[in-house]
């Protein structure tokens, strides 16, 4: 087990980690403070030093010496740890292929490569490289993260998006819900593209954080003992069941295939449609619950949906306002339950206490 000089009880806090990948409750659920994204709402003020936005993107020594700068005098409560996450923005696998990045401020997008499905000079042109800009500035990124901050900080994996969001950004959104009706077999080719080279290039970088003595850790923030990954099928929110077990539950099984943790994350009641066959695969571990924002909150309309999961035998990961806690834990039970709760630091400690006291007072 490291050692983390920001982080006296990492061992401990590991422990419950572990009991809760494990479907067991060793003193209490998890809690992370801090809303899943945060990254996305970080500007920098030092913009004058460089050129443009993607060489701000690409200063990896910045990148990491910002992070390590930005942990002093912050307390980690809880499972809450300090974490440098390589990222050059979502659509970062799919770009691995040849695409180019737009980056602004907080995120960065790609624009679709294809403009025809059936366009076999564009589909052939789609091949990942070693040599791809992209993936070589991730591999320095991490490099050097897993070099900067040693036994400061854990040093995660990127947000990887293969098989179905990948092929998405490839063509577009609206043009590949066309392609599913017209023609499926091409749609299928580039999802066979899309996860091929998957397999290898995550373990490549969950082999550079072991032999650092780091555990696995994707974006979510929650580290694992075992390789671990976050898969995702964002796009099919815009699809039937029907059209998920046909296009996206096979190529997510062959992404998943070989790793032995993963955390499906659920973006939003469209993507909760196919709740039922995400239950069903023995591969998840777990369900990240993201309600939504506006109409989707608050959290207790998804009470239902949260002990399903639970009830299902999966570990399940729920993102809470400070305000929305007492109701919440008056109505879930404590097994198999993941709290990623907003709360300022000074409360935090308190925050762990209510919890710790719902659990005795159920006992």
């Amino acid at each position: 087990m490291m050692e983390l000089q920001t982080k006296p009880d990492f061992e401990r806090c590991m422990k419950r980690v572990e009991a809760w990948f494990e479907g067991d409750l060793l003193d209490r659920p998890p809690v992370r403070f801090g809303a899943h994204n945060v990254q996305y709402n970080t500007i920098s003020a030092e913009a004058s030093r460089w050129p443009d936005l993607r060489a701000r993107w690409f200063d990896a020594e910045y990148q990491v010496d910002r992070h390590l700068a930005g942990l002093a005098g912050h307390a980690f409560h809880g499972e809450t740890f300090p974490l440098f996450w390589p990222n050059l923005g979502p659509d970062i696998y799919a770009a691995f292929f040849g695409g180019q990045l737009e980056f602004g401020e907080v995120t960065s997008w790609s624009h679709p490569l294809i403009d025809d499905v059936e366009n076999e000079a564009q589909t052939a042109a789609l091949l990942f490289s070693e040599d791809n800009t992209y993936y070589r500035k991730l591999r320095e990124m991490t490099r050097i993260a897993l070099d900067k901050c040693a036994g400061k900080s854990l040093v995660g994996v990127t947000s990887w998006c293969p098989s179905i969001d990948c092929v998405a950004a490839w063509r577009g959104p609206e043009n590949l819900c066309m392609d599913l009706l017209t023609n499926p077999e091409a749609v299928k080719r580039l999802l066979d593209k899309s996860v091929a080279p998957f397999r290898k290039l995550a373990a490549e970088f969950h082999a550079d954080l072991s032999a650092a003595g780091q555990p696995s850790v994707g974006w979510m923030g929650i580290p694992s003992l075992m390789q671990s990954h976050i898969p995702q099928a964002d796009f099919s929110n815009m699809i039937s069941p029907a059209a998920f077990d046909e296009f996206c539950l096979p190529w997510l099984v062959r992404e998943m295939d070989g790793i032995p943790r993963h955390i499906f994350h659920m973006d939003g009641k469209g993507v909760a449609m196919h709740l039922d066959r995400l239950l069903a695969r023995p591969e998840i571990q777990a369900i990240q619950w993201a309600q939504g924002v506006g109409h989707d909150l608050p959290i207790m309309q998804w009470i239902p949906l949260i002990q399903k999961i639970q009830a299902s035998g999966k570990g399940v990961i729920v993102d809470l306002q400070l305000d929305e806690l007492e109701p919440f834990l008056a109505a879930v039970r404590p097994e198999r339950l993941y709290l990623c709760v907003t709360a300022p630091e000074a409360v935090q400690p308190a925050v762990l206490r209510r919890i710790e006291k719902w659990l005795t007072n159920r006992t």
